[in-house]
């Protein structure tokens, strides 16, 4: 029998507020609710978010959801009382006013489980549990009592964690050819006996197969484009072949997905071709992510020592408890519930990973078992890597091994690889990243904190050894004076900036100011103008700019060139792990000194004609949603490859053996031109292959789309109504999409209180504080629940089942009208260039409704302008109905199947 754990409990939600004091329960004002909380610790369950709901940010108490990350560490749990009492093996609350006691009983749950002898998680907890006492961490008090100490004394968390070995080079992968017979066979494998026979899938999976095949010259790579549509079952369609290849040909093949969602999927799917661990313990499928997502353990150790204080300090306690029962150290996105950072409020979660590439390799103490190593080494061993289109493309670029970057890759999301490749190779000098720069040459300075060591110190060996690779780290340090530092903001904002970047930083803010004539001058938004026109005086300040930043990269050049003559003749001192050290140094300084040069081409153009393959322009980012008003943030210059493919073609796509693009929205229509275009086969003189399989799913029956044409648009108590309505009419389920955060949080902020008493709760990104992966994760759970969002839950979001319902887009979702999209447009055809980006929007907002052939719902859209050369966007056959809300509600409440037989034929609207 578990024993409660009896202390006054309190849950708020938009329907009310409960406290529980001893064995009684009661409904109380917030203003209650606060008062109690200020004079008693309170058991809560995600304490930022009942805050947000009393409107009293100062809240605190006994957050059962830490209490879950310290008892069990690395496992899954939605946080809502539903959530926990899953993860708990616990039966749910029956309801709001139920919460108070189901916390007690959790709780209870819980510290019961401490004191069990087969405590999975019980390594470790006595030492943490030692250090939260001195921290005061609330729960340590009420556990201190039930955490026997251990007979031997634990070692700390650095002994415990296994070291990667050495292993040899993977021999170059054999050039074989698979025959679409044998694709098929292996496809029947995987999907398994009895399993559905999909023609549609098999004619994928032998399109796949031909990615594989040993090109036909150098810099000609197989290019297949291929559109499957929702439910093809293009995961093991691709897998298939690639499983296939790998076993024959003793290579590895990379899977590059543009959400982690997929990537967690596709972990799970190649379990069907793959075992977890091969006979000698390796892993054949690894997932590789960027640098900045996984745990540093050296940020990790000086944060355990005193690098983090008050909160943040137990926040790092609680991560070192996951790291030891942690698959592969991936902090975001991976086994590290996505709540706990917000538990704490400031971004100590990215604090603990390498944000900044600061990484010293082989002169750490903990190289031997970092995470990151870990994953690349496997990775390099691997048979399939599942990646993401950001890493494939900085791989391809700047990879420190050669032989380790991909050749036949599988782009999934093949949609996203354009926007992936112009964040990839775009460069941008702005006071950020200068800054950045600098603390990366020079280190601390004043009265920083932290473990950033700058060059001198991270090679300090090398120095002393050679004259000339200390004079050149000398000079870098001289020459990096003249990057921003600290405070370079504010001296803009005053008209004193220090040195000659601020100096053109402060030109760039004043005449980006000048020009503006946007209205977001006075709305708060950020401005930007062309990098065209410009007077002299900031043409002259923009050369002195670019002298110091060659006068910066110059010594880095001279330094890099010491460190290879180092490693060709090393002197008797330089062992394995520092030959190591030294080249991790190489490929960061060769790093450095490329966004050094990007940055003078950039200048060097100011004042000069425009060069027709790029797009520059000077921008002031601001925040129109910070509490005091605009806040600026950054000022910079821009550059953007007028079509980002022709640096992905050189860098990725020639390389290759084999290149696929895949998504269910590749194209425009039946036209596969520009999907072509935005392929990159243009710059390396490729034909691609294109294959199109259609969606089995039923559309006609199953989904029908509504275009509600009375709502106007900029009135938000309509919008606010139309949304509530609908919510109440499906009875939950809804994902709400929106252009615009400001409406997205004026229509919560009117509708939510108001759902809650009908026990449909609503949920929001930009107003709970919850990350959006865990607020995706609440909505699966709850199919009462509602989400509202923006573009991150346009894309990627898979929630099969009557947890998602219904979609509704507030309007049409235009492009902005940035610089950088009038420039694309102006050469990519005018409107018709607008119409595919907002059709591929819709299209993949529609792909959120239905995931699986039992799927049912409506797509709405509350626009009465929608233009009918839009409507090819939805699937073929699709009902499509311009109605006023009052009709589109009826169909809502009545449900699809019942709409379908009243439904006419798909309308062409107005044009």
């Amino acid at each position: 029998m578990i024993e409660p754990l009896v202390l006054p409990a309190l849950h708020a939600s938009h329907a009310g507020t409960w406290l529980r004091e001893g064995t009684t329960t009661r409904g109380c004002g917030k203003g209650e609710a606060v008062m109690a909380a200020a004079d008693t610790p309170l058991l809560l369950l995600n304490a930022p978010l009942v805050a947000t709901r009393l409107g009293y940010p100062d809240l605190s108490g006994l957050d059962l959801l830490e209490l879950f990350a310290f008892v069990h560490p690395a496992r899954f749990a939605v946080p809502t009382p539903k959530g926990l009492a899953h993860a708990l093996g616990m039966e749910e609350p029956a309801g709001d006013d139920a919460v108070p006691a189901f916390l007690q009983v959790a709780a209870g749950r819980m510290i019961a489980t401490c004191q069990r002898e087969d405590w999975p998680e019980r390594e470790g907890a006595w030492s943490t549990l030692q250090s939260l006492v001195r921290m005061r961490w609330p729960w340590a008090q009420v556990l201190v009592h039930h955490i026997r100490k251990p007979e031997r004394a634990e070692r700390w968390l650095f002994a415990r964690l296994p070291e990667w070995e050495e292993a040899p080079e993977r021999p170059a992968p054999g050039h074989v050819l698979i025959e679409e017979e044998e694709v098929e066979a292996r496809l029947a494998r995987l999907t398994g006996e009895g399993a559905e026979a999909r023609e549609g899938q098999r004619r994928y999976a032998r399109e796949a197969g031909g990615v594989f095949a040993p090109r036909p010259k150098r810099g000609t790579p197989h290019l297949l484009l291929a559109q499957a549509g929702t439910g093809i079952g293009k995961t093991l369609g691709y897998l298939a072949p690639a499983h296939l290849w790998s076993e024959k040909s003793g290579g590895t093949v990379w899977v590059s997905t543009y959400t982690k969602n997929l990537q967690r999927q596709l972990r799970r799917e190649s379990a069907r071709a793959w075992p977890a661990n091969r006979q000698d313990g390796s892993r054949p499928v690894v997932v590789r992510k960027g640098r900045e997502n996984y745990l540093c353990l050296l940020n990790l150790e000086d944060a355990l020592q005193g690098g983090f204080g008050g909160r943040a300090a137990i926040l790092a306690q609680l991560v070192a408890r996951w790291a030891a029962f942690s698959q592969d150290g991936d902090m975001i996105g991976g086994d590290l519930p996505g709540w706990l950072g917000t538990l704490f409020r400031k971004r100590g979660i990215a604090a603990l990973t390498d944000q900044r590439g600061e990484c010293v390799y082989a002169g750490c103490p903990h190289y031997r078992k970092c995470f990151i190593e870990h994953a690349a080494r496997a990775s390099a061993q691997a048979d399939l890597v599942i990646a993401n289109h950001a890493l494939v493309m900085v791989n391809a670029a700047r990879g420190r091994d050669h032989a380790q970057r991909p050749t036949r890759i599988v782009f999934d999301e093949g949609h996203h690889v354009f926007e992936a490749a112009d964040s990839t190779f775009a460069a941008a000098l702005t006071g950020a990243e200068a800054i950045e720069l600098r603390r990366w040459i020079v280190g601390p300075e004043k009265q920083s904190r932290g473990r950033r060591r700058g060059l001198a110190a991270r090679l300090a060996d090398v120095a002393s050894y050679d004259e000339a690779g200390g004079n050149a780290v000398e000079a870098a340090l001289a020459a990096a004076q003249a990057l921003p530092s600290d405070g370079w903001l504010q001296r803009l904002v005053d008209g004193t900036p220090a040195g000659p970047i601020e100096a053109l930083l402060g030109a760039v803010r004043a005449v980006t100011f000048a020009r503006d004539e946007s209205g977001g001058q006075d709305a708060g938004y950020g401005l930007e103008t062309e990098a065209a026109g410009l007077d002299g005086p900031i043409v002259e300040l923009a050369g002195q700019a670019a002298g110091a930043l060659a006068a910066i990269r110059s010594p880095l050049l001279r330094l890099g060139g010491r460190l290879e003559a180092i490693l060709a003749d090393p002197p008797d001192w330089l062992d394995a792990q520092g030959r190591a050290r030294i080249e991790g140094a190489r490929h960061s300084l060769t790093w450095r000194c490329d966004l050094l040069a990007a940055w003078e081409s950039l200048l060097d153009r100011l004042g000069g004609p425009g060069d027709p393959e790029f797009v520059d322009w000077l921008a002031v980012e601001r925040n129109p949603n910070s509490s005091s008003g605009a806040r600026e943030f950054d000022v910079g210059l821009h550059r953007h490859w007028l079509d980002p493919m022709k640096p992905f073609a050189q860098v990725v796509l020639e390389p290759s053996d084999g290149v696929m693009l895949t998504s269910a929205t590749l194209k425009d229509g039946p036209d596969w031109e520009a999907a072509v275009a935005r392929s990159g086969a243009a710059h390396i003189d490729a034909v691609p292959r294109t294959s199109e399989a259609q969606s089995p799913f039923d559309y006609a029956a199953n989904a029908e789309v509504l275009i509600v044409t009375d709502i106007q648009r900029g009135d938000i108590p309509a919008l606010a109504g139309a949304y509530g309505r609908i919510i109440e009419a499906c009875s939950g389920g809804v994902l709400g999409l929106f252009t615009a955060i400001r409406r997205l949080r004026a229509v919560h902020g009117r509708i939510a209180d108001r759902l809650a008493r009908s026990g449909l709760p609503l949920y929001a990104q930009h107003v709970d504080p919850i990350d959006t992966g865990t607020l995706v994760d609440i909505f699966r759970d709850d199919p009462a629940a509602s989400l509202l969002g923006t573009d991150a839950l346009r894309d990627g979001v898979d929630v099969p089942g009557r947890s998602l319902r219904c979609v509704v887009m507030e309007q049409v979702p235009w492009p902005r009208p940035t610089i950088l999209h009038k420039a694309r447009r102006a050469a990519g055809g005018g409107s018709a260039y607008d119409d595919r980006i907002i059709r591929a929007r819709l299209a993949q907002a529609f792909g959120r409704l239905i995931r699986s052939k039992d799927d049912r719902g409506h797509f709405v859209v509350l626009s009465p302008a929608f233009p009918s050369r839009l409507l090819t966007a939805f699937p073929p056959g699709t009902p499509i109905v311009r109605c006023t809300l009052d009709e589109a509600l009826q169909r809502v409440a009545t449900g699809v199947s019942a709409s379908a037989e009243s439904a006419e034929a798909p309308q062409i609207g107005m044009k």
